[in-house]
Parts: structure tokens; sequence; C-alpha cells
């Protein structure tokens, strides 16, 4: 850290702290040069994630977006709120941790519909119906058959 002072580069941390709000980290700190002591605050960078929507339009990704649509999936199931919000966090987490900013809903959809595979077939479906748009019975049944192959083949 440069000192504000004489510009020397090297400093010690004399007292740390996180501030009132609980966002950022105060920290006091003395040149090793001059001696003077001088404040900084650390904050967590978080940069925004875009969601590029079917019709190329962009929004901020919205959690809460995401879990109520799981919630839809879900209703009637026997699906706690907990594990929705950990399969979120899950999504949340990876489209973080992907270097990119702008994620196309398209991979937000195959991401939630990976996590309700695991967690209830029937939101799984459900969702995948919505999310996928079946147009007709056969494009339903043809799901439900890829559903039902892969659970077979897990199986044997």
């Amino acid at each position: 850290m440069k000192c504000p002072f004489c510009g020397f580069e090297e400093s010690k941390v004399i007292d740390s702290r996180p501030t009132d709000d609980g966002d950022r980290i105060r920290r006091r700190r003395e040149c090793i040069k001059c001696q003077k002591r001088f404040t900084t605050y650390e904050i967590i960078e978080s940069l925004p994630l875009i969601v590029i929507k079917k019709d190329k339009s962009r929004q901020a990704f919205d959690r809460q977006k995401l879990l109520n649509g799981m919630l839809r999936a879900c209703e009637k199931r026997p699906v706690s709120i907990e594990e929705l919000e950990l399969a979120v966090d899950s999504i949340e987490t990876s489209l973080q941790n992907s270097l990119e900013r702008e994620i196309t809903s398209n991979k937000i959809g195959e991401l939630t519909m990976d996590k309700l595979k695991d967690i209830d077939e029937v939101a799984y479906v459900r969702f995948a119906s919505v999310y996928r748009q079946f147009r007709d019975i056969n494009t339903f049944m043809d799901e439900l058959t890829k559903l039902l192959h892969e659970n077979n083949n897990q199986t044997s």
C-alpha cells in the first residue's frame, strides 16, 4: 500500500476491524519509511451478473426470481425451501465462478433443470415444460422418455 505522505510502497497494518455496516474492513497503517499513519478501507469487489434473455434484452441476475421459479415447479411436492435455497446458492456460485459477466437465460435454465432433476423429478418435468415451452404432448413425452431412460441406466 503506497503511503499518501511520502509515496513509499511499504506499510504495516497497526489495526484492522470491520466497519459499522460490516461491508468493509478498516485498516490503520503505518508507513515503514516516514512512520506516518493512515487509514485504508478494503471492500469485496462484486461484479454484477447480467442475464441475456431470449429476446436479447439484458437484466441483472436476480436470485429471488430463480428461487420463485423453482418454488413454482416444486409446489405441493415434498421439497424443503432449504433444499431449493442450497440449489440456488450452488447455481449462483457456479455463475459467479465462471469468468463470464453476461450469461444467457438458457445457461441458467439448464443449470436449474440439472439441480431440479436431482431434487425432485416431478418438479424437474414441470420446470422443463415451461422452460422448454413444450408445444404438444409428443415433446412432453420425449422428455419423460429421456428421463426414464436415464433412470434405467442409473439403476442398471
